[in-house]
C-alpha cells in the first residue's frame, strides 16, 4: 500500500496554510505577504486573517495576486466561543468562501467547525499546544480533517511550537486525524515565522481547487525541513524514501516504535514487528539540522 500522498497522480506542491495580513494582526499588506511567499519558492498561499469583529471579520481577498506560477486558497482563523480552560477559540479554515457570513449568538467552537466544513472548508485545530487544548476541545470540533502539529510563530511567541503529542494521544484514542505544519506568518519583526513549516500537496494541477481537494483527502504530508518521496506499506514492513536523514521513525499505539539511523539516509526499510497489533502507524523523518518531516497517520 502506498498512502494517497505517494500514490495520487501528479506532483508535489509546497504551501504555508496560516498566516495574516494588515487586514487584521499582521504586519505586511496581503500582496506584500503574497509576494514573500512566492520569491521563498512556495507554490501555494493561505491567507488567514483573524475572522472577527474588530477586523470587520475579513475573509481576505488574495485573487489579483495568482500568477501562473503561484496561487492562493482564500481562508481564516476562526474565533468564537470558548475552549475547556477558558481560552477564545483558534480554528484554521482554508478554503472558504469569500460569503462566509459571521458568528451567530452564541456560536460555538464546534457550530462554526461545522459550518466551515459544510462551506467545503479544510479545517484544522490550530496551535494546540500554544494555548493548551483538551482531547475534549478537540472532539468538540467535530469532524475537522486535521490537528496542526508545528506552528512556526509560537517557537518565538511562547516556545510551544509542537503539538505532536496531542495528534497522537487522539489516535491511541482511536480518532482519526490528519497533521499539518505552518508558518502562522505574522511578519512581527520579533519572530522568525517565514519557512518554518509547511505543507507538501500531491495534486494534478496548481488550481486552488485541486489543491484543496488533495488537503481535504490527506493527499499531502508536513515538513519543517525534509522531504518524504515515497511510502511503501505492507504488513511487515514500511519503505521509505526521503532527502538524507539521521533518523527514520515509524510509532504507533502508546510507546511502540522501528527506526532506522544512519548518516543521510536516503532510503529506509523499517520491520513493523515491534509496533504489534497497533491500529495505526506514523511516519517521522527528522534530518541533522533537527527538522522533521510528517506522513499523514495510516490506518492498519
Amino acid at each position: 500500500m502506498r498512502p494517497l500522498a505517494f500514490s495520487a497522480p501528479g506532483r508535489f506542491y509546497r504551501g504555508n496554510l496560516h498566516s495574516h495580513s494588515t487586514m487584521s494582526d499582521g504586519y505586511l499588506a496581503p500582496e506584500e505577504i503574497c509576494n514573500l511567499y512566492r520569491a521563498e519558492g512556495y507554490d501555494f498561499l493561505a491567507l488567514t486573517d483573524h475572522f472577527m469583529e474588530r477586523y470587520n471579520f475579513p475573509i481576505t481577498d488574495t485573487l489579483p495576486y495568482r500568477t501562473r506560477d503561484f496561487t492562493t486558497i482564500l481562508g481564516a482563523e476562526l474565533h468564537t466561543g470558548y475552549t475547556e480552560l477558558g481560552n477564545l477559540w483558534h480554528i484554521l479554515a482554508v478554503g472558504l468562501p469569500a460569503n462566509f457570513a459571521p458568528y451567530t449568538e452564541g456560536e460555538t467552537g464546534g457550530e462554526v467547525a461545522q459550518r466551515a466544513l459544510e462551506a467545503g472548508a479544510y479545517v484544522a485545530a490550530a496551535h494546540p499546544a500554544w494555548y493548551g487544548l483538551t482531547e475534549g476541545d478537540v472532539r468538540s470540533l467535530g469532524d475537522i480533517q486535521a490537528i496542526e502539529i508545528f506552528n512556526g510563530t509560537s517557537s518565538d511567541d511562547n516556545d510551544k511550537p509542537n503539538s505532536v503529542y496531542l495528534l497522537d494521544l487522539m489516535l491511541m484514542r482511536g480518532h482519526a486525524y490528519n497533521a499539518c505544519a505552518t508558518d502562522d506568518t505574522h511578519c512581527n519583526p520579533n519572530r522568525h515565522d517565514v519557512g518554518r513549516g509547511w505543507v507538501q500537496v500531491k495534486s494534478e494541477s496548481l488550481e486552488p481547487e485541486a489543491l484543496l481537494n488533495a488537503l481535504k483527502a490527506g493527499a499531502y504530508y508536513s515538513s519543517t525541513g525534509p522531504q518524504i518521496h515515497d511510502v511503501e506499506i505492507t504488513d511487515e514492513q514500511v519503505r521509505v524514501a526521503c532527502s538524507p536523514a539521521s533518523r527514520v521513525f515509524v510509532t504507533g499505539h502508546k510507546a511502540t516504535k522501528a527506526y532506522a539511523s544512519g548518516n543521510g539516509i536516503r532510503e529506509a526499510v523499517i520491520d513493523l514487528k515491534p509496533l504489534g497489533d497497533s491500529p495505526f502507524l506514523r511516519i517521522t523523518v527528522r534530518d541533522d539540522n533537527g527538522g522533521r518531516a510528517w506522513a499523514n497517520p495510516v490506518w492498519r
